[in-house]
């Protein structure tokens, strides 16, 4: 059990981690809960973020280092907070820590590629399968190997199962599908909330095509089929047949901006577009490339970026909401249909790939946490001085990119500080 001074951190992604280290390098102790088998949230899964477009590991591998040397932070994985009670200052928490269900005492992820059973790759959203015993992703933290229960009670009692789980406990790994959910109580003086964000739902988008058509897919998916440990292994092709595309339109403000579905702007997903619009231009030099706009948004020192892009003949800009996104019965393309609002004329660009630039949504609209806690319409949670002893950091809070995010997590290791002086 932690010490009353010591500060919660629910959420394991950038922001989390960033607020753990602080608030651990300035001398409290900290506990970090993540619901994930792995922390890194969704930096984790991207391909390349700002503002140097390197790839997840620059950034994390560094934090991870620090998270290992630090004595003072204990962190929770596959983890959730079920419980607050208390004041600030002296809060009671309780965890459910979820079991992997596979003990791992070779330090080497042995056998994962013996595992008789397969299930949809939940990292790669569905796109692909992965081992129901596995490491979660190439560069988890923890760098231990979770399964999947459910999958391997399915067969279990055969002959294949018996000799995988067999061979496994002679190379160290033993896996047990009996293991149980343990609850642990801790108590803190002060909570940050990093639980991040969702993509909005974009099939709830119908004249758009998600999920009627695989080659319309949203910039998340975009992020996965352009990373190297991807579905594709990094080549950016069509999902419906694997080829190489040459036409590529991204639909800006798909559901944002919208008192139907998500009425706010997210304000990064203009540079994600123009960032996955690079990825493809660097695998295919003859690509074109068009970007459906109402407005286009790049703050501070990312103009740059913004007037570099759009010096590239192969991107073109067009202001402009679409209508409809339809398929081609026999070429199986995709038609963008909309206006272009500086000329007033239709557009009906033919193209192989659409990519949806959804918005945030931020964790705590569908869960929120189980203190009482004041959220804005949107369930953005807010910084509350009556709940002084609660403080929202990152994406939970409002749309932020990475570099944001980490100034903000900063902050809220403060505030955390502050709450916890003695």
């Amino acid at each position: 059990m932690s010490e009353k001074g010591s500060v919660l951190v629910v959420g394991g992604g950038i922001s989390g981690i960033t607020t753990a280290l602080e608030a651990a390098e300035a001398g409290r102790k900290v506990v970090l809960v993540e619901k994930e088998p792995y922390l890194g949230g969704r930096v984790a899964r991207m391909n390349k973020y700002f503002p140097k477009l390197c790839p997840p590991t620059c950034g994390l591998e560094i934090n991870f280092k620090r998270l290992r040397q630090n004595p003072d932070i204990k962190v929770y994985t596959l983890s959730q907070v079920e419980n607050i009670s208390g004041e600030k200052g002296n809060y009671k928490v309780t965890i459910k820590v979820n079991p992997r269900y596979v003990d791992d005492r070779s330090a080497t992820t042995q056998c994962v590629e013996e595992c008789p059973s397969e299930i949809d790759n939940e990292l790669n959203y569905n796109m692909d399968k992965i081992k129901a015993v596995r490491l979660p992703l190439d560069m988890a933290y923890p760098m231990k190997l979770v399964a999947d229960r459910d999958a391997l009670e399915k067969i279990k009692d055969s002959d294949e199962y018996n000799k995988f789980a067999s061979e496994c406990e002679k190379k160290g790994i033993k896996i047990n599908l009996d293991d149980v959910p343990k609850t642990i109580e801790e108590n803190v003086g002060s909570i940050v909330w990093a639980t991040g964000w969702q993509p909005y739902d974009a099939t709830k988008l119908d004249n758009l095509g998600f999920g009627k058509y695989k080659d319309v897919i949203t910039n998340v998916i975009m992020e996965r089929l352009a990373s190297q440990n991807g579905p594709t292994n990094g080549q950016i092709t069509r999902p419906s047949d694997g080829k190489k595309v040459e036409t590529v339109a991204f639909v800006q403000c798909a559901g944002s901006r919208d008192e139907n579905y998500l009425p706010y702007c997210s304000g990064i997903c203009c540079l994600a577009s123009l960032k996955q619009a690079t990825y493809i231009r660097d695998q295919y030099p003859d690509a074109k490339i068009y970007i459906f706009y109402i407005d286009l948004r790049s703050h501070g020192r990312f103009e740059e970026f913004y007037n570099r892009v759009q010096k590239d003949e192969n991107i073109i800009l067009i202001k402009g909401k679409i209508a409809k996104v339809t398929e081609d019965p026999q070429t199986k393309d995709l038609i963008v249909e909309g206006e272009n609002t500086d000329t007033g004329e239709k557009v009906g660009t033919k193209v192989d790939m659409v990519v949806l630039a959804t918005g945030i949504v931020p964790s705590t609209k569908d869960e929120p946490a189980p203190i009482d806690a004041t959220y804005d319409e949107f369930g953005f949670m807010l910084e509350d001085p009556a709940k002084s002893g609660i403080h929202p950091a990152g994406c939970v809070k409002k749309p932020m990119d990475v570099g944001s995010s980490l100034s903000d997590a900063t902050a809220a290791a403060l505030k955390a500080l502050i709450d916890t002086v003695k």
